[in-house]
């Protein structure tokens, strides 16, 4: 990899890393509906006028049914949710569950009726992955933040459902303009969320929860979606993957070192487990081609174009 390529797979790993942190944070203050509002909003006002400017908003917005699923499944849910568990999970606990993504992928493909063949490593990395798992909610989480876990498994959900239906009803889609719409609309449909449910804030957050959206919305969303681009141009879409594998570490070094959050042996097996699962079940066999191994939404969230299209 070169010097260029370094940079970039380290910036992007940060900030697809960091956002629990800062989730964490900004849900100290926030209600979870105000804190998507806030990050989806900023991130749309400055992602849009590039998409307007390459001329893709139009491409996408014709293709508005896949694409609003897309937007609900991919943001409008996950986002939600992954705050709200938030307010009693630890980040990089939330962090590490996410790190399940690439298993549920597994699930998805079949569900669509897109079944992969599976080799024994695969299986094997199914195992493994749930084991991680099993490890973290049975043996590292309270029994008080179960729901919360549930919370979790449907953002883990929403995040191996969005890149299979790119895949499979918008893959000549541009990247850029699908995230600024996406984006876009989890903002306009959080509007009325907010003024309906009473999420609005009663009076200015502090400066660090007012950092915490900017940080969310500048750089875990809009100049992450930009490095994702320079990066998978710079060293390919496979390559690229592997970032799915830096997250988790940063997200549990991030809530450690900064949050204090607890690092227990339980913390540590089940991060190894459910990494080295996730990377055995999307490892190719030798000699497989796309009908290999490896499902289209089991590696980091995936598009045809763009190799990764997770916005967050």
């Amino acid at each position: 990899m070169s010097r260029r390529g370094l940079i970039l797979f380290a910036a992007l790993g940060i900030a697809w890393g960091i956002p629990y942190l800062f989730i964490k944070v900004a849900v100290s203050e926030l209600e979870p509906a105000m804190v998507v509002l806030g990050r989806s909003a900023l991130a749309a006002i400055l992602l849009l006028p590039l998409a307007f400017f390459r001329r893709e908003v139009v491409a996408v917005v014709k293709r508005w049914k896949p694409m609003l699923a897309y937007t609900v499944v991919e943001i409008i849910l996950p986002w939600y949710f992954l705050s709200s568990a938030e307010q009693t999970l630890p980040s990089s606990t939330a962090g590490l569950l996410l790190a399940a993504v690439p298993l549920a992928g597994v699930g998805i493909a079949f569900l669509m009726g897109r079944p992969e063949r599976l080799s024994g490593v695969n299986w094997a990395g199914i195992a493994v992955g749930m084991l991680g798992v099993a490890a973290l909610v049975g043996l590292d989480v309270a029994g008080s933040d179960l729901f919360a876990v549930a919370e979790m498994a449907v953002v883990v959900v929403g995040y191996a459902l969005g890149p299979a239906i790119l895949a499979r009803w918008m893959p000549d889609l541009p990247g850029v303009g699908v995230v600024a719409v996406s984006l876009a609309v989890t903002a306009a449909v959080y509007v009325p969320v907010v003024a309906f449910t009473g999420a609005w804030p009663t009076e200015v957050p502090s400066a660090a929860v007012i950092w915490s959206i900017v940080v969310l919305a500048v750089v875990c969303s809009a100049l992450a979606f930009l490095l994702m681009v320079a990066l998978i141009g710079e060293i390919g879409p496979v390559k690229a993957t592997a970032i799915t594998y830096v997250n988790p570490a940063v997200a549990v070094a991030a809530g450690v070192l900064v949050l204090g959050e607890r690092l227990t042996v339980w913390t540590v097996v089940g991060f190894v487990l459910v990494l080295l699962g996730s990377y055995l079940v999307t490892r190719r066999g030798r000699g497989r081609g796309r009908g290999g191994a490896a499902p289209p939404s089991a590696g980091v969230e995936t598009s045809p174009d763009l190799g990764i299209a997770r916005p967050s």
